[in-house]
């Protein structure tokens, strides 16, 4: 019931996938490989940063500040142009800046709004 034709297709085709499994075999046996794949590139599943903390300020760097040494009772303290007031770690080396408008370099606790001073100079008005 079949046509010549059908037959003949069907005979190549059964030959042709034969000599396609033989060359590949042939191949796999002698380690050559007839198309170099390229490798695979392994994946990882995504990893979970560790939680991190907003960092904190440094209070290790120096940071200049600019205002007027004035008395606040026993103590010398720093009064910014706002009107912000900061007390001074050794206010007695602010003593000879009073009334002055001044650069205080040094280490600020926001806290109790105390600068660590590290130097203290008059500014020229």
């Amino acid at each position: 019931m079949y046509s010549m034709k059908s037959t003949k297709l069907q005979i190549l085709l059964g030959v042709s996938t034969c000599a396609l499994l033989l060359a590949g075999a042939q191949a796999w046996a002698s380690g050559t490989t007839i198309n170099a794949a390229t490798p695979m590139p392994v994946i990882q599943e995504p990893q979970t940063p560790p939680a991190i903390a907003p960092p904190a300020p440094d209070s290790s760097k120096s940071t200049t500040f600019t205002g007027t040494i004035v008395k606040d009772g026993e103590q010398y303290v720093l009064r910014d142009s706002s009107g912000g007031v900061y007390k001074l770690d050794d206010s007695s080396r602010a003593q000879n800046f009073e009334g002055k408008t001044v650069k205080v370099t040094g280490r600020l606790d926001a806290d109790s709004k105390l600068i660590h001073v590290d130097t203290i100079e008059a500014l020229v008005p």
